[in-house]
């Protein structure tokens, strides 16, 4: 068997691996974060706050009493609440529910009114649509929308020349039509005049002129389209 052979796929394997533990640390954190604020503002005590499972590795108690932990299994997280019978929150400890005055009792999930245990729980896949919602927004801003712009990808043989385009140009507008896609310069075959040359606005080398061209019934038979992917902010 060629080891050295297997290295690239095990890199690629490895990174695989290293991009699904973390996305799913980041969703985990949004996660178990909105239950815990909202539990917090709703009167509701955390004990752990905890990003994996297992043995901890890291740990920390803030001034709310709330240990904060990175435990050794990144596959998950938790918030225990005060008066939880496991990390799980999946039922009260009946031996600490009984220590507990009235007051603390309604600082757990399970003393706490229905309103706050709702709000509590929702809080996790609430702030989890937030996170997509935010996220796919941030995409679109920073890379913005695809679109399929007119760009001539080569000329060939007509008669009476291919004019002033060249390849590479972009379409910017034809007898005075605006051309943002292929769709509207599809449109304006059917509207433009029928002349043997036409008025073209196009971008070249980050600037817009003005040149002529044949008409646009040769578009078909006498240019090559090449589809681009353009950027529209």
């Amino acid at each position: 068997m060629d080891l050295i052979g297997l290295l690239p796929d095990f890199g690629n394997l490895l990174y695989t691996v290293a991009a699904f533990v973390l996305a799913l640390l980041i969703i985990v954190t949004v996660h178990e974060f909105g239950h815990y604020i909202v539990g917090r503002w709703t009167g509701i005590r955390a004990e752990v706050f905890s990003l994996g499972f297992g043995p901890k590795l890291i740990w920390g108690t803030d001034r709310l009493g709330t240990r904060w932990q990175i435990a050794a299994i990144p596959l998950g997280g938790y918030v225990k609440f005060l008066g939880d019978a496991n990390a799980a929150s999946a039922g009260a400890d009946p031996e600490a529910m009984a220590l507990l005055s009235d007051e603390d009792r309604r600082h757990t999930m399970h003393g706490a009114p229905v309103w706050a245990r709702a709000a509590t729980v929702a809080a996790g896949p609430v702030f989890n649509f937030v996170l997509s919602v935010a996220i796919t927004a941030g995409l679109l801003m920073w890379d913005g929308t695809p679109t399929e712009t007119p760009v001539i990808g080569s000329v060939v043989e007509l008669p009476g020349g291919p004019g002033g385009l060249l390849p590479g140009d972009r379409v910017v507008s034809v007898a005075d039509i605006p051309t943002p896609d292929y769709q509207a310069l599809n449109a304006a075959v059917e509207v433009v005049p029928a002349t043997p040359s036409l008025d073209y606005v196009v971008e070249r080398d980050g600037r817009q002129l003005v040149t002529s061209g044949p008409a646009l019934r040769f578009w078909r038979t006498g240019f090559r389209a090449r589809t681009t992917k353009r950027v529209v902010l």
